[in-house]
């Protein structure tokens, strides 16, 4: 199993989700599911490790208008 985890810039965590894959799909979906939160404001940054599936959700979820333009992915 794989972990997804978001946390704020104060280190509270805002949500997780386990996956047993660490693909573009998983990726999409928690990253869907961490920022349909009303209560989550929108980040100006998303800092993420090395899984090339990341980068490749993110512009996806950017296209399909699920996630604002301006976010900068780190």
């Amino acid at each position: 199993m794989y972990l997804y985890r978001s946390v704020d810039s104060e280190g509270n965590t805002i949500d997780f989700y386990l996956s047993e894959s660490r693909d573009k799909q998983a990726a999409k979906r928690f990253f869907k599911k961490a920022l349909a939160f009303s209560y989550v404001s929108k980040p100006r940054v998303i800092t993420v490790d090395k899984n090339p599936a990341y980068p490749i959700a993110i512009q996806e979820l950017k296209e399909e208008k699920q996630i604002p333009e301006g976010i900068q992915l780190r």
